[in-house]
């Protein structure tokens, strides 16, 4: 039976809207999901969090795995070409459960090796190191950080190898640094909690990063700075704007003038700092 009924001309609503624009037909781009995740969190229909990691979730499928990837310059391998107790060091004092394995550089990978094999070599100590390890991963510096999770997880690995247009190793990726633009940073009991680089002086300024608790803010700066809802320094700037601030914003609290040096869609990176009055 033919529907003679006109069309409904009803305002879409929130979720309407939102699977419109993730529709493949729909006249819509990655901003216009942004815009309509916002105007739900203003509405109550999301919180901060489920707001923050879907727009965490759209972020991945814009970033390469160089801009995630863990610089050549600081990855932590396993020469096994060097005495065991050299290595073994490296794993002690790192902290980290996976290592590529080289032999010489890593120009050379031999494969991954995770700290928890090695403590075989407590029973058996004579044991061919080699054995344990397992294949690695190399995907290219170009890499979409969405298509590599799904490879994670098809493939039930946790880190791959970045290598460069000459097949040189140029960085380091976990499935952890994926995913912690998602849901933000993951720490464990076994991350080691640095502050001394939180304030860095630059001129008549200082560098501050968002990430410094106030307690930290105002012992290093003789100051009383305080906010009932939050314990960084990010935090407050971002509730005194009441909106995420972007990057050149000014905030002047109390005898300081704050200045929005890094900030993405979800918050504050880092702080430009200058005493005032």
């Amino acid at each position: 039976m033919q529907n003679n009924e006109p069309p409904s001309t009803k305002p879409k609503g929130f979720f309407d809207r939102l699977a419109a624009a993730f529709h493949d037909d729909a006249p819509a781009d990655r901003e216009a999901v942004r815009e309509t995740l916002r105007e739900a969190l203003e509405r109550g229909l999301i919180d901060t969090d489920t707001c923050s990691m879907m727009e965490g979730a759209l972020t991945v499928s814009e970033l390469r795995a160089h801009e995630l990837m863990v610089p050549r310059s600081q990855i932590y391998a396993i020469d096994l070409s060097e005495p065991q107790e050299t290595w073994l060091s490296i794993v002690n004092e790192s902290g980290h459960s996976r290592f590529p394995a080289v032999d010489g550089d890593l120009d050379n990978v031999l494969g991954l090796i995770h700290a928890k094999d090695l403590l075989k070599l407590i029973t058996k100590p004579d044991l061919d190191v080699k054995t344990l390890l397992r294949p690695a991963r190399f995907i290219p510096e170009s890499q979409p950080t969405n298509v590599l999770l799904r490879d994670f997880k098809a493939t039930r690995s946790h880190m791959a190898l970045v290598i460069d247009e000459f097949g040189s190793v140029s960085g380091l990726i976990t499935i952890e640094d994926v995913l912690e633009q998602i849901v933000g940073d993951i720490s464990d009991e076994f991350d080691r909690e640095d502050k001394s680089g939180n304030i860095v002086p630059d001129g008549k300024a200082w560098r501050v990063k968002a990430i410094t608790p106030i307690e930290q803010f105002n012992e290093y700066f003789g100051a009383d700075l305080e906010d009932p809802y939050c314990e960084t320094i990010g935090g407050l700037v971002t509730d005194r704007f009441e909106h995420v601030p972007r990057a050149d914003e000014v905030l002047e609290e109390k005898n300081f003038r704050i200045r929005i040096l890094r900030a993405d869609e979800r918050q504050v990176q880092t702080l430009l700092v200058e005493r005032i009055g």
